[in-house]
């Protein structure tokens, strides 16, 4: 069984990640796992070594901001879990994917379970992978981009990053086809995006 989750579907900025992760049956469980959001990062991280040392298999799928932009976030979504889904297909008969959405042309049946972050253990594995994964890519936008806080709100749409979106408009890693982001470019940019926004 691959547990399949994703972190960052919701955030005005940065990329959606994906995971899957497959467990041995036969290697003792790892303890303390979790839905990645009821953990702290610090237990993250070390959950984390720990999941990618024991499973099976494993992978993380990184869907940038312009493919995002290019298919919309739902679509961008469906592909990364197609894309970790095909990587650990060879030892998973069966994937369980958090959520009510299963992606079109899997390699192996698949199953969409609401909540399953918190009741699978290879969906919680998976949910970390992604949250540690996608938390590690916005600290370093941070670095890159500071002023717009990257590194505390991790892209989502606090008071602090709307006001920082609207003081200094959107950086290349905004989501554009996002609305606050949309309504925070510059007029002729804001347009442009509206045009293309069905094609």
């Amino acid at each position: 069984m691959a547990g399949v989750d994703e972190a960052g579907r919701g955030p005005l900025a940065g990329p959606v990640v994906v995971a899957a992760v497959v467990f041995d049956p036969c290697r003792p469980r790892i303890n303390g796992l979790d839905d990645s959001k009821a953990l702290t990062a610090a237990r993250r991280a070390g959950l984390y070594e720990r999941i990618v040392e024991r499973a099976l298999a494993w992978h993380v799928a990184v869907i940038g901001v312009e493919e995002i932009d290019r298919i919309n976030i739902y679509h961008a979504t469906m592909l990364g879990m197609r894309q970790v889904i095909e990587a650990v297909a060879h030892v998973a008969g069966t994937a369980r994917i958090d959520g009510n959405a299963i992606p079109a042309d899997l390699p192996c049946a698949a199953e969409a379970w609401v909540g399953g972050d918190a009741r699978d253990r290879s969906i919680m594995a998976a949910s970390i992978l992604a949250k540690v994964t996608r938390d590690r890519a916005m600290i370093a936008l941070h670095a890159e981009y500071p002023r717009y806080g990257f590194g505390g709100h991790k892209g989502y749409g606090t008071p602090a990053h709307l006001a920082a979106l609207r003081a200094h408009g959107p950086c290349p890693q905004h989501r554009r086809s996002f609305a606050p982001v949309r309504d925070a470019a510059p007029t002729g940019l804001s347009s442009l995006v509206r045009a293309g926004a069905g094609t």
